[in-house]
């Protein structure tokens, strides 16, 4: 019996079963978005500080600097001063994903903002990095 190696990976490479596509483990919900006037509502901003893991005051702090206007957040709702888009709202998400929640190093979202001083770092649970992150 001889056995070609190229015949024989082709071989178990057919039996191998079909590898799932990979579904990323931190999803944002949809965000709720009203215009009231000059004011936009995102109705489930306490849900998406949560489900990043992060203080809500953190992320409106991060999205008042960015837009360049004032917010407040009151009973899980964030209230801006302005009509913004929800695209606009999903880039900057994005990008606070980017700096204070994935990991650079390992990519995973399992991380927590530690205060050192005056100084936060980006602690990861999954591998333990700790890298240094940018004030607001």
């Amino acid at each position: 019996m001889d056995f070609c190696y190229d015949d024989l990976l082709k071989r178990a490479g057919e039996q191998m079963p079909e590898v799932s596509i990979k579904k990323e483990r931190l999803e944002l919900p949809r965000l709720f978005i009203t215009t009231v006037g000059m004011r936009t509502i995102i109705s489930n901003f306490g849900e998406i500080s949560n489900i990043l893991d992060r203080d809500p005051q953190h992320l409106l702090k991060f999205l008042t600097r960015e837009m360049a206007t004032a917010a407040t957040f009151h009973d899980a709702r964030a209230i801006f001063q302005g009509k913004f888009q929800r695209d606009s709202f999903d880039r900057l998400l994005q990008r606070y994903m980017d700096s204070f929640v994935i990991c650079p190093v390992c990519k995973r979202p399992d991380t927590q903002l530690v205060k050192e001083k005056r100084l936060f770092t980006l602690v990861c649970n999954a591998c333990g990095a700790k890298s240094a992150i940018k004030q607001i």
